[in-house]
């Protein structure tokens, strides 16, 4: 409970940092007219979008199980991605459909020299609030293992490199006098946008669809089932899977005939702590089978 409602005090605060970057770029692109700068803003109105929606999942994702949802609401946070990744779409769709006219008419842009490079710094400033708070994200969202926060904070650290390349961009366009750099700009940053949408919806799809853990995290657990088995004589039929913030992990072990179901039990219990050590927030199920079920593969105790 303490780890959900941390979880959503952040996504609250990507709400309030969101609204604030948005206004921030918005001012920015009416101090200088620049279609980039407007694409920039434009991109932060999905921010706020998906801020709401991963507040949304995380409270939906930290109800307890059910009659009707006996594994939990876990995996509620990959739909805030999958939203955040539609969204994406839209956005830079909307991105190209100012950018491209201005692209084949080029315009130039306002001559208050001193207006425009404070629209610059007002953007650069809602830039750097955006790193920060990103850093944020991804370190908490880790340290959670919240899909919902990871996302958002990918999609953050993305808008962050679209800011740095708009700010050169405008700067480029005012240097030179070639007004269609900035509407080029500003479809670069489509695409770019696009990029972060399809990271993060094959991230999130994969999660729904029971994708298994990463092999590095498989290895972890394989090699605490080997060393904390003892008094089984193999472990086969290993199956993972990634719910929001909980691992589920099932297997067979095979133990003598004669073993009493105490001890049978009791390995399972170390079995168990062990496999949490390397992976906490873990479901372990774990079916006790007779010897004549071995199948010679899988994971052998040490």
């Amino acid at each position: 409970m303490q780890t959900s409602s941390r979880a959503s005090r952040l996504a609250l605060g990507s709400i309030l940092v969101a609204v604030v970057v948005l206004a921030l770029k918005y001012v920015a692109y009416l101090m200088t007219g620049s279609v980039a700068l407007y694409s920039d803003a434009l991109e932060s109105i999905i921010n706020v979008a998906a801020a709401v929606a991963a507040l949304i999942a995380l409270r939906v994702a930290a109800r307890p199980a059910d009659a009707n949802h006996p594994y939990g609401h876990t995996k509620a946070e990959y739909f805030s991605a999958v939203a955040e990744g539609v969204l994406i779409v839209l956005a830079a769709a909307a991105i190209v459909r100012e950018a491209l006219p201005a692209l084949l008419n080029p315009a130039t842009l306002p001559e208050q020299e001193g207006l425009g490079l404070a629209g610059l710094g007002v953007n650069l400033g809602a830039g750097l609030l955006n790193a920060v708070w990103a850093s944020v994200l991804l370190r908490q969202g880790r340290a959670l293992r919240s899909p919902a926060l990871l996302a958002d904070g990918r999609h953050i650290f993305s808008d962050v490199v679209t800011s740095v390349g708009v700010l050169l961009g405008v700067l480029a366009a005012r240097l030179t006098g070639l007004a269609w750099l900035d509407p080029l700009l500003a479809i670069l940053v489509a695409l770019n946008i696009l990029w972060s949408g399809w990271l993060l919806v094959r991230e999130s799809v994969g999660g729904l669809m029971d994708a298994a853990v990463d092999p590095g995290t498989e290895a972890r657990i394989r090699q605490a089932m080997s060393l904390h088995g003892q008094g089984a004589l193999e472990m086969h039929d290993l199956r993972t899977r990634h719910a929001g913030s909980v691992t589920f992990i099932e297997f067979h072990m095979v133990v003598p005939g004669d073993m009493t179901v105490q001890e049978a039990h009791s390995i399972c219990d170390r079995l168990e702590d062990a496999i949490r050590a390397e992976t906490p927030q873990s479901s372990i199920s774990i079916h006790v089978e007779p010897q004549e079920k071995a199948k010679h593969h899988g994971v052998l105790v040490l």
